[in-house]
């Protein structure tokens, strides 16, 4: 396999960090090639605007998608975001290290994602979307640590089922442009655990890892199961 880790935590030590080590430690022992991008030690700058492109398509309107297809026709991104699609072209798996906060990404990866997953074509668009997206035939995995206990984010729980907090991420990111998305890999409350607790984590994370090619995948509709006003048709 060819692994792309984008890793968004900024300690080094945290329970992140020592996850993305473990994978990758793992995966490259099994002989899989493996290219983190730790978007906080590379300084990734988070901004979209006029900075993603090298290339001008209205200098007098400033509306992303159009610049981003105009971009995608000539070779226009900015080094940092060309450099980061490359890395997704390349890799046949990629995985989400990040903590939830905020019941979504940290704004460094959110910032990763509005730059680098470009319009135009490039990374969606054209009608290449969800099970015909650019990706199809790649996988993808959220390994997300939390603050909270599992109750919390159980059906009944207080903050909602995780499987929703995760949707807009799974669905509406990663299977958008063609992944497959593999159910999430969930840390709970690994600041409030004990140390032997948090080794398991850590001993269960290299098994997934090392499964991730075969492991299961989310089954979401595909376009054909939907009308013209993208209502999924009943039977």
């Amino acid at each position: 396999m060819r692994v792309f880790v984008v890793h968004a935590h900024p300690e080094p030590k945290s329970f992140s960090g020592a996850m993305t080590g473990v994978a990758t430690e793992a995966l490259r022992a099994a002989g899989h090639e493996v290219v983190v991008s730790d978007l906080y030690a590379m300084g990734f700058n988070p901004i979209s605007d006029r900075g993603n492109f090298t290339t001008v398509a209205d200098p007098h309107y400033y509306r992303q998608t159009d610049e981003e297809a105009y971009a995608a026709k000539r070779d226009g991104f900015a080094a940092d975001i060309q450099q980061e699609m490359d890395k997704l072209f390349w890799c046949d798996t990629l995985i989400l290290q990040f903590p939830l906060w905020w019941v979504g990404f940290p704004a460094i990866l959110k910032g990763w994602v509005d730059r680098v997953f470009a319009a135009g074509g490039r990374i969606y668009g054209n009608g290449r979307w969800y099970d015909q997206g650019i990706f199809v035939g790649k996988r993808a995995m959220c390994s997300v640590t939390l603050g909270g206990p599992e109750s919390m984010v159980s059906e009944d729980g207080l903050n909602g089922p995780i499987d929703s907090l995760l949707f807009p991420i799974n669905h509406g990111i990663l299977y958008f442009t063609g992944f497959s998305v593999v159910d999430p890999f969930l840390v709970y409350a690994p600041a409030r655990i004990a140390d032997d607790e948090r080794q398991k984590y850590l001993a269960r994370y290299r098994e997934t890892v090392l499964g991730i090619g075969s492991a299961p995948t989310i089954q979401y509709p595909g376009l054909e199961a939907y009308d013209s006003n993208f209502v999924l048709k009943r039977a």
